[in-house]
């Protein structure tokens, strides 16, 4: 979502590096798949790092999955719910936390001596960081690498390129999720490669285990199949009690405090409206990892009068176990659009803003469209309500066109296949230069997963700057 208010998330951190997922100050937010991106760049990192270089790699960082990211190894300096703040109004009072954080985790990379600094996404605290790193570092040789994973979206505001050649005094390469973003980088000096959108990386572990994206037909394997997803569904409504004749509505009312609170009322309302036309209502709200969420959500659902499902939303499986029981989805503007395009559930985007942020949005923005299949498909084909159009009334007017209108459904569902195709696409020459260069590796049957792309790229960037500074 290019337009989503500041995030101040410290996640992921790589190969013998220190790293930051970190914080911005710019609304051009969009978040990626998260999870399955971050964990699977920091398995790579691990694996390919020991075995080119011995068990002495290391990774050090601060992650927003505390789960996935410390069991694949990663050692966290701090967890992101300690900086997670939203909108430019609300930052105000957490200005000084923030800078600590940023000066701290500086310190802590300057003492791990990393080999590689990958900063994930939040380009306002990550650009910082590196600013700062390069600083200290002052053009020593012994330098580490700066990569930065997830492009700004510079394309979504006014006069956004132009800051592109300014990236490179401290950025080395950057790691694009979306296939347009890596050529404009390279016409404004930055070195860049599309690495391919994680969102892919959950779409093969949703299919086939066992399968690597080289051998899968996009079209027919990459988004599941009616047959599959509807055992999925069943099994879903099996578990928690639900009736088969139920109407399940799925709600995902975002990750951060500030935006759960904000848009979560506005949905249970929304549903109110609709519910004399809905048969034996039930609704799913898969929860955020964090505590002071999964606290406000629990005390909030107490007073709703449907049946509600909480479900944790880190985990893959049940998230998409509920959209494949779902009818529709309320969304609020992020990664999980993309989510429920892939699981071809129809859904309606809403979003709401302080009024600050709203002027600025417009102000600046140069697209029009906030919602990522919208943009890869430059078309409006998931409804957006947005700002002050983001009412309960309006979105249940436009949420009972997506549950009853089959032309309205057909349309969403029918452009999963294609959106797919857009993001994988583009991946496949990559993959096939790290399939020659790796030769009959273990990794070798990976190279088609952005995250193993991800990883790869930044250890032979690495590797490269190495041997330009020997010679």
């Amino acid at each position: 979502n290019p337009f989503r208010p500041p995030r101040f998330s410290l996640p992921s951190a790589p190969l013998c590096s220190s790293v930051a997922d970190a914080v911005t100050m710019d609304p051009c937010r969009r978040a990626p798949a998260g999870a399955a991106g971050q964990a699977g760049l920091t398995r790579l990192f691990l694996r390919e790092g020991v075995r080119r270089s011995g068990p002495g790699r290391r990774t050090s960082g601060v992650r927003c999955r505390r789960e996935l990211m410390c069991k694949e190894g990663l050692q966290s300096l701090f967890p992101m719910e300690e900086i997670a703040i939203m909108g430019l109004w609300e930052l105000l009072p957490h200005i000084y936390n923030v800078k600590r954080k940023i000066k701290d985790t500086l310190d802590a990379a300057i003492l791990f001596r990393p080999h590689a600094v990958v900063t994930v996404d939040s380009k306002g605290f990550s650009f910082r960081l590196l600013q700062q790193l390069k600083c200290r570092y002052n053009q020593k040789v012994d330098s580490p690498l700066h990569v930065h994973y997830v492009a700004p979206s510079f394309w979504a505001w006014k006069g956004g390129e132009s800051r592109l050649s300014k990236l490179h005094n401290f950025v080395d390469h950057m790691l694009c999720i979306l296939p347009f973003e890596d050529e404009i980088c390279r016409l404004h000096g930055l070195p860049a490669t599309y690495v391919g959108h994680p969102l892919l990386d959950d779409a093969a572990g949703l299919n086939v285990a066992g399968t690597s994206l080289q051998h899968k037909n996009v079209d027919s394997e990459l988004s599941p199949d009616m047959s599959m997803r509807q055992r999925s569904g069943e099994a879903f409504s099996l578990e928690h009690g639900l009736s088969s004749d139920a109407t399940i509505l799925t709600m995902l009312p975002g990750s951060r405090m500030q935006e759960v609170a904000r848009m979560l009322p506005i949905f249970f309302r929304t549903v109110q409206h609709l519910s004399h036309t809905l048969n034996d209502l039930s609704l799913v709200i898969p929860v955020a990892p964090h505590r002071d969420v999964r606290t406000y959500v629990e005390n909030v659902v107490r007073s709703v009068p449907f049946p509600v499902v909480l479900i944790p939303g880190g985990s893959l499986e049940k998230r998409y176990g509920a959209f494949n029981a779902s009818k529709a989805a309320l969304c609020t503007s992020g990664t999980a659009v993309m989510e429920l395009m892939l699981a071809k559930l129809p859904c309606v985007v809403a979003y709401q803003a302080h009024f600050l942020t709203e002027c600025f949005i417009h102000l600046r923005k140069k697209i029009n469209f906030i919602s990522l299949p919208n943009i890869l498909l430059d078309s409006p084909i998931v409804p957006e309500i947005l700002f002050r159009a983001c009412t309960d009334k309006n979105l249940a007017a436009k949420l009972s066109e997506v549950i009853f209108n089959d032309e309205v459904r057909q349309l969403q569902v029918g452009s999963a296949e294609r959106m797919l195709q857009v993001l994988y696409e583009p991946i496949k020459r990559q993959g096939n230069l790290f399939a020659e260069e790796l030769g009959d590796s273990g990794l070798s049957s990976d190279v088609y997963s952005p995250s193993t792309i991800a990883a790869l790229t930044v250890l032979y960037t690495d590797k490269h700057r190495r041997m330009v500074h020997r010679n």
